[in-house]
């Protein structure tokens, strides 16, 4: 389990395939102590295992073909930069929001840049990952966590905050980047379960009925 707060950032340097696996290497703008072979460690918001720390600040993580496909990781150039953050230890504060490190899907920029006195990111989504997506609701954006600020059919925006702009990668983006998303862990569940109390092929599960259930604000 993550939060969503962003611990460092790191600097994708190579990635090794063999077979429907491959390793991924990632050098670490700040240093992690203690760090434990075989312990999750969220790069870009997938929750990956670490294999080996290679000195000087390189680390070496095992991943599964799915990952890379279903990633932005599969599609790093050397160089990029990328969102570490360590897993959530018992005790910790949970700052941000409950983070699995499963991503639910990518999406691409829109647009980046001010809107008033706010950085506002847009970002274009799939129906598949819209449907899961509440205004006001929790969604992690290669590992960050941030909140919806607005929401269409299939778009949506999140406003950046000083520190979170200059603590991510998310100052490097660029309009048709694509990003990772995992939304919130606890709507999927509402979602699932609804869907289970109204099996009909055609769902009847709207807004109005998560808001006349209790799930949402009036």
């Amino acid at each position: 389990m993550f939060t969503g707060l962003i611990q460092s950032t790191g600097v994708y340097h190579s990635r090794t395939l063999s077979g429907k696996a491959g390793k991924l290497r990632v050098r670490t703008a700040r240093t992690f102590p203690d760090l434990r072979m075989g312990e999750s460690i969220a790069v870009n918001g997938a929750c990956l295992t670490l294999e080996r720390d290679l000195g000087g600040n390189l680390l070496e993580f095992h991943v599964m073909e799915e990952s890379f496909r279903r990633t932005n990781l599969g599609s790093l150039k050397a160089g990029s930069v990328v969102n570490l953050e360590r897993a959530l230890a018992v005790g910790d504060r949970l700052g941000g929001h409950i983070v699995s490190g499963h991503v639910d899907g990518t999406g691409t920029v829109l647009s980046l840049g001010k809107n008033g006195d706010d950085t506002e990111l847009k970002v274009a989504i799939s129906p598949g990952i819209r449907e899961q997506m509440v205004p006001k609701g929790s969604i992690a954006i290669d590992g960050i966590s941030l909140t919806v600020a607005a929401l269409g059919d299939d778009w949506f925006t999140v406003c950046i905050i000083p520190t979170t702009w200059r603590e991510t990668n998310l100052a490097e983006c660029v309009r048709g980047a694509v990003l990772n998303l995992e939304t919130d862990m606890l709507g999927k569940y509402v979602l699932n379960m609804l869907r289970r109390m109204n099996p009909s092929p055609k769902s009847n599960v709207t807004m109005n009925l998560l808001r006349e259930s209790g799930f949402l604000e009036s």
